[in-house]
């Protein structure tokens, strides 16, 4: 495999001037670039990325950090990043915490090292000294909705309130009064967002309803163990609402295997609207979170703090509704 020498060699240049005809850090007349590039197709050579970085100053590269590469929201998520910064000549790097703060503050360190410029945070699951840290660092970054805006600092704020109320405006306009919530766990933040934005809703339309609240994990079987809990209670709401799709997959399947029917003895409504939603039986109903909308932006976002070191990052809402399909339908009357 060639090297640098090996190029400076065909030339008739310094590694130096070389450097700085594939950096473009300093006036190299056209004869002599045209030389080195000549030599570079002849001996077929790859510059280090790295060692461009370093030499430039600049990198095309963004870290991402996700929670959870197994849950199907994320990678539909990935996609929409990665898209959106090939878009702009910027590739990914990933890494996935497995909803551990520990590894989200790991991970961001070994990208600061890497001269990235820029990290999207799309997880929940940090410690206040990571966000200190990346201030000082004067780090590029776009958080969602576990950050706030400020130099360098962007952040993407979940509208969940909307899709929520939405959600449970729905189950009211078919009978239901009996609504309980599967939610994330407690320590996350856009789990506490989500736990919210229910009470908030319930105590506004259902104010005489009893708490129903289940503590899930963002999980399939979180939503399983929560619907046995639910099984388990005096008495069977008519509805349930699951702070994400995959805990309403599990809740469904526990549910159909005590013997339930899904709608017509239990309505149950998730959150996310990731693509097998739509495929499940029944198809669920759920509160749509546009993924590809929050992909641009949080690219977007990131170039806006990057373009300038000095720009005072932005705090964008992303909208959600709910999508009616056919995990929900009139309240029954009367306890199973």
């Amino acid at each position: 495999m060639s090297s640098i020498k090996d190029i400076a060699s065909e030339a008739g240049v310094s590694t130096a001037t070389v450097s700085h005809v594939i950096n473009k850090t300093r006036f190299v007349s056209e004869a002599v670039r045209t030389r080195v590039l000549q030599a570079i197709e002849l001996h077929d050579y790859y510059p280090n990325a790295h060692a461009r970085s370093l030499a430039s100053g600049n990198s095309r590269i963004l870290g991402l950090v996700i929670s959870d590469i197994a849950n199907p929201f994320i990678p539909e998520l990935v996609k929409s990043i990665e898209a959106a910064a090939f878009e702009h000549g910027y590739d990914v790097f990933l890494s996935n915490t497995n909803y551990d703060a520990g590894r989200t503050s790991h991970y961001v360190r070994r990208f600061i090292e890497r001269k990235v410029a820029g990290v999207a945070l799309m997880t929940s699951e940090m410690d206040k000294s990571l966000i200190d840290e990346l201030a000082r660092r004067e780090v590029s970054v776009v958080f969602l909705d576990s950050g706030a805006a400020g130099l360098h600092m962007s952040n993407l704020r979940v509208g969940y309130a909307e899709g929520i109320k939405q959600a449970i405006l729905h189950l009211v306009e078919l009978g239901h009064t009996n609504v309980a919530f599967i939610s994330g766990l407690p320590h996350l933040h856009s789990a506490k967002r989500r736990l919210e934005a229910f009470r908030q809703t319930m105590r506004t339309v259902l104010p005489n309803a009893p708490e129903q609240i289940y503590t899930g994990d963002f999980r399939i079987e979180g939503g399983r163990r929560a619907a046995l809990e639910i099984l388990a209670a005096f008495e069977l709401p008519t509805a349930v609402v699951a702070a994400n799709d995959l805990m309403a997959f599990g809740a469904i399947s526990e549910f159909r295997r005590a013997g339930l029917n899904v709608p017509r003895d239990i309505s149950v409504v998730g959150f996310d609207d990731i693509a097998f939603s739509s495929l499940i039986e029944p198809a669920l109903t759920t509160v749509n979170l546009p993924l590809c909308e929050l992909g641009r932006l949080a690219v977007e976002a990131l170039l806006t703090t990057l373009s300038s070191p000095t720009q005072h990052g932005i705090e964008l809402l992303i909208p959600t509704r709910l999508i009616v399909r056919n995990s929900t339908a009139a309240a029954r009357t009367g306890n199973l």
